[in-house]
């Protein structure tokens, strides 16, 4: 019977360690939000080197099961650290989520947040970084001051 106690105990153990570890690997909206400012901050500061850091892979602007993007209000992207592509496509207010039953025109409504509020949150459907799987995606989008810049990181409920 002690045997099997230890065991159970040793199972549940390694079940809620593996669940906060789990936990600890998603991006929290706080988190979203702190990223973009700091983006933000960095592209005041120095456009040319916010946009290299934004598109490094293994830069600081990419954490956790998330990373921050940047575009302009005319729909170029201008640094995606796991799809680049999308920076040599011009404006890309034609492009949808991945939503089939019912695709948003997510770049257009990233410019709309901007503009109208200078930040806010959008829900639509994404794949996370290094699958092809469209999930559910969170993303809270900034304004870079008053320039034409819009940064925004994204959380997979």
């Amino acid at each position: 019977m002690k045997k099997w106690s230890f065991f159970l105990t040793f199972l549940l153990v390694a079940l809620l360690l593996s669940s906060n570890a789990l936990a600890e690997d998603s991006a929290t909206r706080a988190e979203c939000v702190e990223m973009t400012k700091a983006a933000a901050n960095l592209l005041l500061e120095d456009r040319d080197a916010g946009i290299v850091e934004i598109a490094k892979k293994d830069g600081k602007f990419v954490w956790k099961d998330t990373y921050v993007f940047l575009m302009e209000m005319k729909g170029n992207m201008l640094a995606h650290p796991f799809i680049p592509q999308l920076t040599q496509k011009g404006p890309l207010f034609h492009v949808t989520d991945k939503n089939k039953a019912e695709p948003k025109m997510i770049f257009v409504e990233f410019v709309e947040i901007a503009q109208k509020n200078g930040e806010g949150w959008i829900s639509y459907m994404w794949p996370k970084p290094n699958s092809r799987k469209a999930v559910d995606k969170f993303t809270f989008i900034r304004r870079v001051g008053q320039t034409d810049l819009i940064v925004g990181a994204g959380i997979y409920p």
